[in-house]
Parts: structure tokens; sequence; C-alpha cells
């Protein structure tokens, strides 16, 4: 658009929002307008001079410090003004997926003194005052998350893997979790998993090992096995995965989307990109959507049983178009103790999802059997 074209109507693509710095400042240059953007979360206390020149009619900006002379403009011109909002350990208007540096940082005081942890406790006290201000910087948290992570995989082709908390470090289960995770992901798969310890730290720990060999991923679940669960502490368990991470940089990238509802349960530092949610329900929903290439269920309780059928329910209707593939990971586990494949397997009779469902013995079945039913 050149500097002196009117801006069109915003109207609603990625191409009008900014959640960076240098993004702005591409933008300043390249449309010398601000008009119609939407800035999120961008700190522009060094660009007043910038914001008291240019045309921000109809612009948002959402969180983003600046100068009150520049804030004032902004608003007299007609752009909307949301400013930061104090006190908070989580920012509301975010324009990315988090870290596990972000969220863990502060964890050589302990894990309580992390913002993961301080931001359970204010859900905890706001859910429990029933705030109304809470619960809205909740919902406009989990919206900007959901956003960003959209953003994040575009493109990719995602494979899920959920499983319980419950499966300890040290365990031949938790091991070969991690192999199927550093399978996937070197099949050039985004491995997607609900975020958490157990199953899901271990899914997330293989994708990380999938540009290193095999003596990276067997010391580094022997060095973890000294840790075995999150319980009784948190922080030893933290620690335990980021010096595995300090001591071997640079692993391959994956998706961890965990939950404060769940705030006993803290997220893996695996995950390279982190979506973590307030909504439980959005959380499943959207984790479960996102995985285009199929789902490798491991054993797991409620959680995971309820994940089956969560992912059951648009593959049944066909509401999200084609069926995706889902694999059920322990035979015994899914047809004795908890029997969700026989239920599953009535719902799919001479349905289009009939052919994308599987049931496995053991782990290493799993990526044949995403293959063969076409993920």
């Amino acid at each position: 658009m050149h500097p002196t074209t009117p801006a069109q109507p915003f109207d609603g693509s990625h191409d009008r929002e900014i959640e960076s710095l240098a993004e702005f400042d591409e933008v300043v240059r390249d449309h010398g307008t601000l008009s119609h953007f939407r800035v999120q979360s961008v700190d522009l206390t060094d660009r007043t001079e910038v914001l008291l020149a240019l045309d921000t009619t109809a612009a948002v900006f959402l969180g983003c410090p600046m100068h009150p002379d520049a804030a004032a403009k902004s608003r007299a011109s007609g752009a909307l003004v949301l400013p930061p909002v104090p006190g908070l350990s989580f920012d509301p208007y975010r324009g990315f997926v988090y870290t596990p540096d972000e969220l863990f940082a502060d964890l050589v005081a302990g894990y309580e003194a992390t913002p993961d942890a301080r931001t359970y406790a204010w859900f905890q006290q706001t859910k429990a005052d029933g705030d109304i201000f809470g619960s809205m910087l909740r919902s406009i948290h989990d919206d900007a998350v959901s956003d960003a992570l959209d953003e994040l995989l575009v493109g990719a082709r995602v494979v899920g893997v959920m499983g319980g908390h419950a499966m300890a470090r040290g365990t031949e289960a938790y091991a070969g979790a991690a192999r199927l995770g550093r399978e996937l992901a070197r099949a050039g798969l985004t491995v997607a998993t609900g975020g958490g310890p157990g199953a899901m730290e271990a899914a997330n720990l293989g994708a990380y090992a999938a540009p290193f060999d095999d003596e990276m991923l067997a010391e580094s679940l022997r060095r973890l096995a000294k840790a075995p669960k999150f319980t009784p502490s948190i922080t030893d368990w933290a620690r335990a995965a980021f010096e595995v991470r300090d001591d071997w940089p640079g692993g391959g990238p994956s998706v961890g989307i965990p939950t404060w509802f769940y705030g006993h349960e803290p997220p893996n530092p695996f995950a390279a990109h982190i979506a973590k949610y307030f909504s439980n329900a959005t959380r499943e929903d959207g984790l479960l959507a996102r995985c285009t290439a199929g789902v490798v269920f491991l054993p797991g309780a409620a959680g995971t049983v309820q994940e089956i059928f969560d992912n059951t329910t648009p593959n049944y209707y066909e509401s999200r178009g084609e069926p995706t593939p889902m694999v059920l990971v322990d035979r015994a586990h899914w047809t004795e103790r908890l029997p969700a494949w026989p239920l599953l397997r009535s719902l799919a009779r001479e349905r289009a999802m009939e052919s994308r469902i599987a049931l496995v013995d053991r782990i290493e079945e799993a990526p044949e059997a995403l293959k063969r039913l076409g993920g």
C-alpha cells in the first residue's frame, strides 16, 4: 500500500496484526500508516514520535505500553487503546504462544516463584471470587493464545500423542513414548501433546531428541529417571528437564497444549511451543482439532478417555471434513481396564471413520498404523 493510499477497511486477515516491534517498524516503513492495524502486546514506549506522526484511524492497540501523549493522540484520532493490565503474572493480549523459559522463569527460587505457578494461583483466586473482570481476562487470553497457535501451525502436519500424566520417568512405557515422539518428528510431523507430565512429556522429549543420536536420548532418560514424577517436588522435576535441555541445546520443536484448569500438573519443558489455556474445554477441542495428521492415544485414565471421544465426535459426524486417523495403543488397557475400544469400534461401524481407527498392542506399531490409516 502506498503511503498516500487510503487504508482499506480491516478484513480480519493476519497481515494486519502487528505482534513484535520489528513488525511494527516494518509496517511503518512499508505502509506509512497504522490505520486499521491491530497492534498486539508490543512495547511502544520508544516509538512516541512515530505514533504522534502517523494516522491511527480505526487502529486497535491491545496491551501496548506507550507514552501518555501517544495514547491520547491515538484515541483522539479514532484508535481503540486498551492499556496493559497492571499486576498480572500473564499478558492477556499476548501475540505468541509461550516458551518453557517464559513459564518457568525464576525456577531457581522454586516452582512457586515461576509465572506458571503464580498464574495458577491468580486463576484459583479469581475463580473463587467469581470476579467478572478475571473471567474476561481469561477469555481474552485464551482467544489470543488460539490465534497465536493457529499462526504457528500454518502448513504443519500435526500428529497428536495423548496419554496420562501418571506415566513415570524411568519406566519402559515412558521410554517407548519418547521413541514414538522421536520417530514421528523424524518423519516430518509436528508432535502435539497435552503439554503436561508423563506420556505427554515423553512424546515432547522424543521430538526434542529427534536431531540427536541414540545416546542422547538414552542418557536423557537416565537423568530424568532421578526425578520420576512431578510429585512431591515440581521444582526438582522441572530442573531435571532443564538440565537435559542445557546439555543438549537446540532440540527439535514440538507443541504442548496444557491448561491451568489442571493446575497441579505443570507444563513440561521439552515442548518448544506451549499454548497454555485457562479453559480446559477450549484447550481440549483446540488440541484435537489441530491434529490434522491423526492422534495416537497411549494408556491413560479419565482425561485420555475424554480425549478419545472428543476426537470421535467430529470424526463420526465428519464435521471437520474427512475423518482423521485414531490409533489406540495397548490392547489390554483399551479393551479390559478401560474398554473404550469396543465403543469406538461400534460407533465407527459402517461410517467413513471405520477405516480410520486402529488398536495396536505395542507402541512401536503406532507409526505404521498411522501411515496405514492415511495419517
